[in-house]
This record gives C-alpha cells, structure tokens and sequence, in this order.
C-alpha cells in the first residue's frame, strides 16, 4: 500500500507522520517549530529532517505539506507570512525539497488543508460547496468547490479575516484571542492572567463579564459568517479552531446569531457545523491535496 509522508507547519508546533493511500496514519509526531529563534531557514532544516529520518524506514509515493501564510500552491513557495515566522516570506519548500530528496513534494496553506480534511473525511464529507474557518488568534478561511480549494485570481480567495465589520476587521473583532482581552478589560485584570478556558468555565457558572464577551464574539461571528454566505452560498459551514471545543456551548448562540443576519431563504439552505479531525486536519488535509495534485 502507498504511504506519504505528511508535514503541518505551524507558528507554534511542526506535526508530522506517515499515511497511507487511504487514510490511515501509521504513525504521528511533533516537535516545536521555534519560529521566532530558526525562522523560515530554520523550518526547511526541520522538515527536511523529519523526511530524512522517514524515508529510512519508509517508502513513499510523496511528501504532503500544510503551512501558515499565503502559499503559491503551483511553485510551492510562501508568498506571505505574518511575523510571527520570520524570515518565511519566499520560502520554497518545493524547489528544495525536490532537489534534496527526488520526491514529489505538494504544498497549500493550512486552512485550505484544514478545509480540505473536513471536505473529504469530516463535517462538511460529501458537500459540493462548503466554507471552513479556523478561530483561533486570528480568523483564517478556505472555500471547497467540488472537492478542490478555490483560491481566486492571486491565491489570496476567502482571507476573510481582514473583511471590514462595523468597528475593524472579522478576526479583530471575533477571534479567541480578542475574547480573552475583552473579559480581561470588563473584569480589570491583566488578560495574561486568564484564557479561553477560564472565560467558558465562568461563563457557565453565570459571570456577567465572562457571558458578555462570549455574546459579543458570538454576535460578531453570526455577521461575518452570513456575509461569507451571502457572496459563496455554501451547503456547509464548518467551524474550527481551540475555541471550537465548546461546542456545546456555543452552537445554539451561533445557530441563532446567523439566523439573525441571514434571511430565512439562505438560512435554511445553510448548514453549520464543527470541525471534526482538530489536531491531524492539517496533515490529513495535505494528503488530500496531495492525491487531488497526482
């Protein structure tokens, strides 16, 4: 049976393993990416590490990459990255990995991947139009038509989270960490001293400070989500990232915030859901990347 080995590169973490033409990972891993000390040169040398110590007990077809930033998916290269990894920008992680290696490499942003992953083994399988969007310190976006990521004119389709809301920007005003600042300013505490866990856990116990920041975020998510359907018009939402784990929490709210933007004629037509692969999204997803390339 076919393997390929599979790299998800992030700000934080590297993840890596190996899997198979169906699937099924053989194994997992991850090291620390230590963006901000090794930067882009640094990530190569990490990657190319992870595929070496592979291919000694490995055959494989292909490598499958998932990364933060804007990538050119046709040359594999970075054509963005935020500074939280510096030195990234320009980064070609195909043409050095082929020429290291002689095995075909594939490369596309980790949203897309994540995208991806939920397409063809999670919440929106069997979709023909669906939007994931990862809500984490940033908002981040991919759109699924037809089982392949719509990328636009320039490679930049569906970076949602700079789309202008009343107040700034979608991921300014409704992701995680924007959260955690608000309920540090109504609480007047340092937001360093609190997180998205305790802000839900007080919310539950009826924190006045806690519920009014989650409902903010919630009302701000229900705008820019319907925005997004009003332009694409998917069959699936799915929503990811940490503070997705308090889907119980939060899924009703979100139901009825987007009700509240979206007329019923696309409301009822629009299906929102939670992520289901978390942790291995980014690597399962380049391996569909991968498969849809060759």
């Amino acid at each position: 049976m076919n393997k390929y080995i599979c790299i998800d590169i992030g700000g934080t973490s590297i993840k890596h393993g190996v899997i198979t033409e169906n699937g099924k990972f053989c194994e997992i891993g991850e090291i620390s990416t230590e963006a901000m000390k090794y930067g882009g040169p640094g990530i190569l040398k990490k990657i190319h590490r992870i595929t070496e110590e592979y291919l000694k007990i490995y055959a494989v077809e292909g490598i499958c990459i998932s990364t933060a930033g804007m990538v050119d998916c046709e040359e594999g290269k970075i054509i963005y990255a935020a500074p939280l990894i510096p030195n990234y920008t320009g980064t070609e992680i195909k043409k050095s990995m082929e020429k290291a290696f002689g095995i075909p490499y594939e490369v596309e942003n980790d949203v897309n991947c994540a995208g991806l992953a939920e397409n063809f083994a999670g919440a929106s399988k069997g979709s023909r139009i669906s939007v994931c969007l990862t809500i984490g310190t940033g908002i981040g976006g991919a759109i699924i038509i037809d089982g392949k990521v719509f990328h636009g004119f320039s490679g930049s389709g569906c970076e949602v989270g700079y789309m202008h809301l009343p107040g700034g920007e979608f991921q300014d005003l409704g992701a995680s960490s924007i959260l955690v600042k608000k309920t540090a300013i109504y609480k007047n505490v340092d937001s360093a001293s609190i997180n998205g866990k305790y802000v839900f856990e007080q919310a539950k116990k009826g924190d006045v400070d806690c519920i009014r920041a989650i409902d903010e975020m919630v009302d701000v998510l229900g705008m820019g989500i319907a925005n997004i359907c009003y332009v694409i018009n998917p069959e699936v939402v799915v929503l990811g990232g940490g503070i997705m784990a308090q889907k119980e929490y939060l899924e009703g709210r979100l139901v009825k915030s987007l009700e509240k933007y979206l007329i019923p004629s696309v409301a009822e037509h629009t299906k929102l859901a939670f992520a289901e692969n978390q942790n291995q999204a980014g690597m399962l997803g380049a391996f569909y990347n991968f498969k849809g390339r060759h």
